[in-house]
């Protein structure tokens, strides 16, 4: 729809909301058999002048914590569990040992791996000089060229067999050193999954021994609302979005209500829309130094600090729902009131967004809408007299944005 057509229906929509009102005016003049006045006095209102203004603009919802690295302890290599050398529950630091398999046969495959090796470095020395020797008596036409050959091709399988004898002494190293296992990470123990005695075998499931949870930093994870993530996205290309701190400020509130004092960052925001659910998941990060927020709690995830920058809002007093659309009350500079059409946007506590129908600077009626009709003389008390009607006072913090909860 164009900009002339939207204004061809917005002053019809004025027109028809006009003379509806005009016509319920005179039907109401009629039935009571009096001039319009009656010799009563103005009714008195309450009257509020329209600014644009930056507004708070804040959400709310359930989010769930988690560990921020959760980690497997699993044994790698197999054997009998001797023995636990960690309290369940309790905090490790990364490199301490956790569980000792039994490493008497790991121990045994280490000799024999040495064994081995000391034979195969025998055999390369006496290559060797075989070697050596050979090419001695080939420059003196003693030995054929195949003896020589020979001799240096031994050499060469000795000098193999070396290197592989090493590498079998490292596997063996290795496994010896496995035996002993040992905290991937630093954070929170899990309670032990086999008990001291029982057979591990590497790769199966009986090679679970534990978890380990950190938890700091702490990781919240919620749900942004598609309707939300695109209006953020929106209000962000039109330059209507403005942040104290370049972004949302995280925080969190605990199970007993209790706002936890660590202030958090986003730091990750998935690319697709859940198609299931409509939704956009979210992760924020918090410092949990303490420990004082557990894995697995359910939190309230509040998302503050964003404004909408020079917007125009009214309270939700002001506006009249007719079948034509809603309207306010407006007032000349001679309290005359006149009826205005007007394009509300979304609801920010307990007001209105106008997108259309009124300019800053602009008087609406917020308390005795009911009172008056088109053309009137009213009473204006002062702004800010209210007696504390929902419209509240201009300028008044509106709370958080309907928000997903």
């Amino acid at each position: 729809m164009d900009v002339r057509r939207m204004k061809s229906l917005h002053g019809a929509a004025c027109a028809a909301l006009l003379a509806a009102l005009v016509a319920l005016s005179g039907c109401s003049k009629e039935s009571s058999g009096q001039a319009p006045a009656g010799g009563m006095p103005a009714p008195m209102v309450v009257a509020e002048t329209v600014k644009r203004e930056d507004i708070p603009l804040n959400f709310e919802y359930m989010g769930q914590t988690s560990g921020s690295r959760e980690v497997q302890v699993r044994a790698r290599v197999g054997g009998i569990l001797l023995k636990r050398s960690y309290e369940e529950g309790s905090r490790v630091r990364q490199g301490d040992v956790m569980f000792e398999i039994d490493p008497a046969p790991f121990q045994a495959a280490l000799d024999q791996a040495r064994g081995a090796l000391g034979q195969s470095e025998a055999r390369l020395a006496k290559a060797k000089r075989e070697m050596e020797r050979m090419q001695n008596l080939f420059k003196g036409d003693v030995v054929s060229q195949k003896d020589r050959d020979d001799a240096v091709t031994e050499h060469q399988t000795a000098t193999a067999e070396v290197e592989a004898a090493r590498a079998k002494v490292r596997e063996a190293t290795i496994n010896l050193g496995y035996t002993k296992v040992t905290a991937p990470i630093s954070g929170i123990t899990s309670k032990e999954t086999r008990s001291e005695g029982s057979l591990i075998v590497a790769g199966a499931e009986t090679s679970l021994l534990t978890t380990i949870t950190r938890l700091d930093p702490l990781y919240v994870h919620f749900s942004l609302p598609g309707a939300d993530y695109t209006r953020v996205r929106k209000l962000r290309a039109e330059n209507k979005l403005a942040f104290d701190k370049g972004d949302f400020d995280i925080s969190i509130m605990l199970p007993d209500g209790k706002v936890y004092a660590q202030p958090g960052k986003i730091n990750f925001t998935d690319t697709i829309m859940d198609a299931s659910t409509g939704v956009v998941k979210v992760r924020a990060e918090f410092p949990n130094p303490e420990a004082e927020v557990l894995p697995g709690q359910y939190v309230r995830v509040r998302l503050t600090g964003a404004r909408l920058a020079g917007a125009l809002a009214i309270p939700q007093a002001a506006v009249l729902q007719t079948q034509m659309g809603a309207l306010v009350w407006t007032l000349d500079a001679s309290d005359v009131v006149q009826p205005r059409p007007v394009v509300l946007g979304e609801q920010v506590g307990n007001r209105y967004l106008v997108e259309q129908g009124l300019e800053g600077g602009e008087r609406i009626i917020t308390e005795g809408v009911i009172k008056v009709r088109p053309g009137a003389k009213v009473n204006v008390r002062p702004e800010g007299a209210s007696s504390g009607a929902p419209g509240g006072a201009p300028g008044q913090q509106a709370p958080k944005a309907e928000g997903g909860k």
